[in-house]
């Protein structure tokens, strides 16, 4: 009696590993729920070294411009600088394991929704942190030493939580407050918990396109408040928080949100999101970890504008 030769839907061309083609599905998984669920990436600037713990971010200065004298020497100005060095955290993961006995039984492919899950808790990791230290921007001092390069904003205002008119006045503010200290007028953005944007979304001033607003009431929908793009996220703090990396760690009790540049925050990285996958006979079951190394740090304090409660 001759053996059947099964037909390994895993494998490449039916040869070399198994689970060669699982596991590209799985990593793709990872990777679109990981991008669809992240609202910050790419909202700083990013770098990425091939090696190494931590890099240089430099920070420039301005300098002036003035009618030249006929006959009077060209000697040069001096434009003050600083370089912000951000540290890679080390090694961010998201790992699950799949029994065998377990997934024979289940109705349903869980691995998809396990990918789903990896990426989103990524996602989460990484808004938490850059949300946080985006605030702890708008509280740093200038790195320039340069009368154009102030140090972060807080604007207070007991209403901001509780009202959509205040919040929005909070926005156009922050705004001011980005183009007086010479910020690009674009990529600024603003992240907020559901709470605010929904009262931000019932706020007819903003909304109602015969005012000059935009968006959309039936879709609770608020795309951009004095120039600042808005984003819904429940990732933004509001708690004090003393847990995880000490240098996103601050008492946030009282924020309401960031409004900030691209040019505020630095992320840097070292590994970008990687998976990988390994059937452990022992254990009879598959170990899935998705991963990546990051770090982040406050580039340009000036950049940066709390809006908080008190």
């Amino acid at each position: 009696m001759s053996n059947m030769t099964p037909s390994r839907v895993g494998q490449v061309n039916q040869s070399g590993d198994a689970l060669a083609l699982f596991l590209e599905v799985f990593s793709g998984e990872v990777l679109a729920s990981f991008e669809i669920a992240t609202v910050m990436r790419d909202k700083v600037l990013s770098r990425t070294i091939s090696e190494g713990k931590s890099a240089q971010f430099p920070v420039i200065g301005r300098t002036t411009a003035a009618i030249y004298t006929p006959g009077t020497e060209i000697l040069g100005n001096q434009i003050n600088q600083n370089a912000k060095v951000i540290n890679i955290d080390g090694l961010t993961l998201a790992d699950v394991f799949v029994a065998n006995i377990d997934e024979a039984m289940n109705h349903y492919d869980v691995r998809g929704y396990y990918s789903t899950e990896l990426g989103r808790a990524l996602a989460r990791a990484m808004d938490s942190n850059l949300q946080q230290i985006t605030l702890l921007a708008a509280r740093a001092s200038a790195n320039v030493s340069d009368s154009g390069y102030p140090g972060g904003t807080a604007l207070t205002n007991a209403a901001f939580a509780t009202s959509g008119a205040a919040l929005a006045s909070g926005i156009y503010s922050a705004a001011q407050t980005l183009d007086e200290n010479n910020n690009p007028e674009d990529e600024r953005y603003t992240a907020l918990r559901p709470a605010q944007y929904n009262l931000l979304a019932q706020t007819t001033a903003v909304l109602n396109k015969d005012w000059g607003g935009r968006g959309s009431y039936a879709d609770g929908n608020v795309p951009m408040v004095g120039g600042v793009q808005i984003v819904k996220s429940n990732l933004v703090p509001h708690t004090n928080v003393s847990t995880g990396v000490s240098t996103y760690q601050g008492d946030f009790s009282t924020s309401v949100a960031a409004v900030w540049h691209k040019g505020a925050v630095g992320c840097l990285t070292l590994m970008d999101l990687g998976v990988e996958s390994e059937y452990l006979v022992k254990y009879q079951g598959t170990l899935m970890v998705a991963k990546y190394a990051t770090g982040y740090g406050i580039l340009r304090p000036e950049s940066a504008v709390e809006l908080k409660t008190a």
